[in-house]
């Protein structure tokens, strides 16, 4: 399985918690990576703010009734980002997913900007294929190209939907070139608003996923009332018990493979967007675990 990843400890992981390998069956790997942000700077500050709030979470939860941490989850030390460019960058993420997948936990990773995405998607496509991904977003991310790069993170979904199909729920931005695609090739796409047209959205959103699901959680797929810290902030967003309700019902229904959060951008002493995020991803490694 090759050797352990080093990990970091309770003063620095994520919850501040006394955390053991061989124990552990979830790991939080953080990933800064920030090359390709267009509007408000900061992604790769991320994680980094992600687990300092986690370390005021309570340990319990209060929907699940348990507390999630004693099932095992340790925080590897964050993927260091070179001056390089996005595609090498990507290249990196991939090469080193693959090698964590090979221990045989389940894999949560913590952005940064959403390219990461597209390497974690490419190292589990290496290990099995047979899956689909379910792009949590308030952007659609299929743009061929964007600011010089394929690998942009407009372009996400345009690079994992050549290797797996996808479902995209929470959507409110595109542009023209996206909104034609998404007609002309029927792809399976919830935009807000037809999500508050259909009372049954979430059942036909989690009845086109396969039975393998990878999850890739763009944090600005929620209302910027409930989550404000992110590089790219759009009205009109989904709330706590609607992302949640979703995200609980495939995590019953389906194999979910792998998991990642991105986009978290920290604004300023104060900002409750990183307690919020670390609560969300305890709340869903609770569901994964459940």
């Amino acid at each position: 399985m090759g050797e352990r990843p080093d990990l970091l400890g309770p003063e620095d992981n994520f919850l501040g918690i006394d955390s053991d390998w061989g124990s552990s069956s979830v790991m939080i790997w953080p990933v800064p990576m920030e090359q390709s942000t267009s509007y408000m700077q900061g992604t790769g500050r991320g994680p980094g703010a992600l687990l300092e709030a986690s370390r005021q979470v309570e340990l319990f939860d209060d929907e699940l009734g348990v507390e999630t941490f004693r099932r095992g989850i340790v925080t590897l030390t964050p993927l260091k980002i070179g001056a390089v460019s996005v595609e090498s960058t990507v290249r990196h993420v991939q090469e080193q997913a693959l090698s964590l997948l090979k221990h045989g936990k389940r894999l949560v990773t913590v952005g940064g900007e959403h390219s990461v995405t597209v390497g974690l998607v490419q190292a589990h496509h290496s290990h099995d294929s047979n899956f689909s991904v379910l792009h949590l977003d308030a952007h659609a991310d299929l743009r061929e190209s964007y600011g010089g790069t394929g690998f942009s993170h407009a372009c996400v979904m345009a690079r994992v939907r050549t290797l797996v199909p996808h479902v995209s729920v929470g959507i409110r931005s595109l542009c023209f070139e996206e909104a034609e695609q998404i007609q002309s090739e029927n792809l399976s796409v919830f935009t807000v608003h037809t999500m508050r047209q259909q009372d049954d959205w979430l059942e036909k959103a989690v009845g086109l996923l396969r039975r393998k699901v990878y999850i890739t959680l763009d944090l600005d797929v929620l209302d910027p009332s409930v989550m404000p810290s992110v590089g790219t902030p759009e009205p009109n967003g989904m709330d706590w018990p609607a992302l949640t309700s979703l995200l609980k019902k495939v995590f019953q229904e389906r194999d979910v493979i792998g998991m990642d959060m991105v986009e978290l951008c920290p604004m300023h002493s104060g900002d409750f967007g990183p307690f919020t995020a670390a609560k969300l991803l305890y709340r869903l490694i609770g569901y994964w675990l459940a």
